[in-house]
C-alpha cells in the first residue's frame, strides 16, 4: 500500500486538499482529529497535559483549553516542545494503526494529514509527501481570520513551524492553494492521477 502524508504550514489549505483526496475515493485521516482526542476528558495526555501546564489549562467538561493552552505553548517555545513531546508520540502511533487497518481492508493507497511532518523528522515514513501550499501574506491573512487571532499571534504560530519554502524542495507533490478552490482541485486531481499510477490502482 502507498502511503502518502499530506502536509504544509498552518492555514495553507491542507483540509481542503485532503477532503478532495477524500471525495476522488482516497482514505485519509486527519491527524488534528486524532489531537482532538487525545485531549478529551480522562486521557492520558489530558492527564500529563495538567500535570505539566496546570489545572488552568483544563475546561470544567474536563477536557484541554485549547485555546488557553495555544495561548501558552506559542508564546513559549519550551512549553511547545514539552507539549509536542506528549503528543507526537500519540498522534504517529494512532497514525501507523489506521494505515494497517487500511492495508487489511485492501486499500492500496491511503493518505494522512500531517502538520508538522516535517518539524517530527518523520517525512521517511511515507512513500510520497504532499506539501499544501500557499503566499506567505495570503497565509497570515488566514491565520487570522479563520481564529480570530491579532497579527502578532498569528506570527506566532507561522513561525512555530518551519517556513513553507523550506518544505517545498522536500516535497515529492506541491499543490497550490493560493488560486481559486477550482484550480486548487485540478492540481489534487492531477496528483491523485500520479499516485494511483505509483500504487497500481
Amino acid at each position: 500500500m502507498l502511503r502518502v502524508a499530506l502536509t504544509g504550514g498552518i492555514a495553507t489549505g491542507k483540509s481542503h486538499v485532503r477532503r478532495r483526496f477524500e471525495a476522488l475515493g482516497v482514505a485519509t485521516i486527519d491527524s488534528d482529529t486524532l489531537v482532538h482526542q487525545a485531549l478529551e476528558s480522562g486521557t492520558d495526555a489530558t492527564l500529563s497535559i495538567a500535570r505539566r501546564f496546570g489545572d488552568a489549562v483544563i475546561a470544567s467538561d474536563g477536557s484541554v483549553d485549547r485555546a488557553k493552552l495555544g495561548a501558552l505553548v506559542f508564546a513559549d517555545d519550551q512549553a511547545r516542545h514539552d507539549l509536542e513531546g506528549l503528543l507526537h508520540p500519540l498522534v504517529y502511533a494512532a497514525i501507523a494503526r489506521w494505515f494497517e487497518k487500511r492495508e487489511l481492508a485492501g486499500d492500496l493507497l491511503a493518505l494522512a494529514d500531517i502538520p508538522l511532518l516535517f518539524e517530527t523528522g518523520r517525512e521517511k515514513d511515507f512513500d510520497a509527501v504532499i506539501v499544501a501550499a500557499c503566499d506567505p501574506d495570503e497565509q497570515m491573512r488566514r491565520v487570522m481570520a479563520r481564529d480570530g487571532l491579532s497579527a502578532e499571534a498569528a506570527r506566532q504560530r507561522v513561525r512555530a513551524q518551519i517556513p513553507i519554502d523550506e518544505k517545498l524542495p522536500r516535497a515529492d507533490h506541491v499543490i497550490w492553494t493560493t488560486g481559486t478552490l477550482e484550480e486548487t482541485d485540478r492540481q489534487v486531481d492531477q496528483v491523485h492521477r500520479q499516485l494511483k499510477s505509483q500504487a497500481g490502482v
